[in-house]
């Protein structure tokens, strides 16, 4: 497994890293035993970042990580949580006093003195932009309650604000082959910048592993199922804003162009991890044989020429018009 810097801290993290929102909430119910054994199956095949939230699962996800981690003295792993969406998306919320509150009970949770990497959960364009944010950041980093900080975000324009701050470690975004916008406006800045890039929503919530159809459906309290137009949250997260049927079409598609001996998901994360500028790539896993696949793509030695073509023309043909404006 390649290794790539962490931004500006002395950290490497791995090129396939682990998401566990899946292992929180919102995906169907995960089991305890299910959920650890994901995690070791991870570590195991050499994955050395986990990310997680603490809204995953209302803290869930993070306990998991920290009894895991427990269980494992000198893992090596870091952790990447994230915070601001245990309240209203609202710029008056992301106060000092609130950043210090969420950051002390994701220590709780994790069991940990120092957080390795927070980052701001997706929150307003408001907050991203505003001096007083890193301001506060920098405090909690003064006062070794975090090592380093980050934003997710859902917008390049967002991701391009982040970079521009100069101790910012890390930038979380939407990245795969039915979000492109990144690679011209995002990757090469924060490559500049010494900034960290995560490609999350890497498979499009699933859509990418080549296993739907039509006739797929999902638990009632899956966000595939009750997201699919942003009922709840930024529909960009379900499918990365990909309408289901067309998503088919352009599945259908690019399992066509991938290398004989070689699945379109582990193609998929072999591509984006291959892209200059990308340091982690986080794929959820819900059991033991997702983790080893999606390990085992950041050691792919494949040609993925075709498949890179393949990917710029499905994405001008089916998908541009309506994802490349709005994110």
């Amino acid at each position: 497994m390649n290794h790539n810097p962490l931004g500006r801290t002395s950290r490497s993290v791995s090129a396939i890293g682990l998401g566990t929102w899946q292992l929180g909430a919102d995906w169907g119910d995960v089991s305890e035993d299910d959920a650890l054994t994901v995690l070791a199956a991870s570590a195991d095949a050499g994955v050395t970042l986990f990310d997680t939230a603490d809204v995953y699962g209302d803290g869930r996800s993070e306990q998991l990580i920290g009894r895991f981690l427990a269980s494992r003295p000198g893992n090596g792993i870091t952790v990447a949580t994230k915070m601001g969406r245990r309240v209203a998306q609202e710029p008056e919320n992301y106060t000092p006093e609130n950043f210090r509150a969420w950051t002390e009970r994701s220590r709780r949770n994790l069991g940990v003195d120092t957080l390795d990497l927070v980052q701001l959960h997706c929150p307003p364009s408001a907050v991203i932009d505003a001096d007083a944010t890193y301001d506060a950041l920098d405090e909690l980093v003064a006062d070794g309650a975090i090592a380093a900080y980050g934003v997710s975000v859902e917008t390049c324009a967002q991701a391009l604000s982040a970079i521009a701050r100069p101790n910012v470690t890390n930038v979380q975004i939407i990245f795969n082959p039915f979000r492109l916008k990144p690679l011209d406006e995002v990757l090469p800045k924060a490559l500049d910048a010494g900034v960290a890039i995560f490609a999350r929503v890497p498979l499009a919530s699933g859509l990418l592993s080549g296993k739907y159809s039509a006739a797929t459906t999902f638990a009632a309290n899956d966000h595939r199922a009750y997201n699919r137009h942003g009922e709840a949250f930024d529909r960009g997260e379900t499918f990365s804003g990909v309408d289901f049927e067309t998503g088919l079409r352009a599945v259908q598609e690019l399992a066509a162009a991938v290398p004989e001996g070689v699945t379109l998901p582990a193609a998929t994360l072999a591509w984006i991890a291959s892209r200059t500028g990308v340091t982690s790539v986080i794929p959820g896993a819900r059991n033991i044989a997702q983790a080893e696949s999606n390990a085992a793509a950041g050691e792919i030695d494949v040609d993925l020429s075709g498949f890179n073509t393949a990917v710029t023309d499905v994405y001008d043909r089916l998908l541009r018009t309506d994802i490349h404006p709005h994110w």
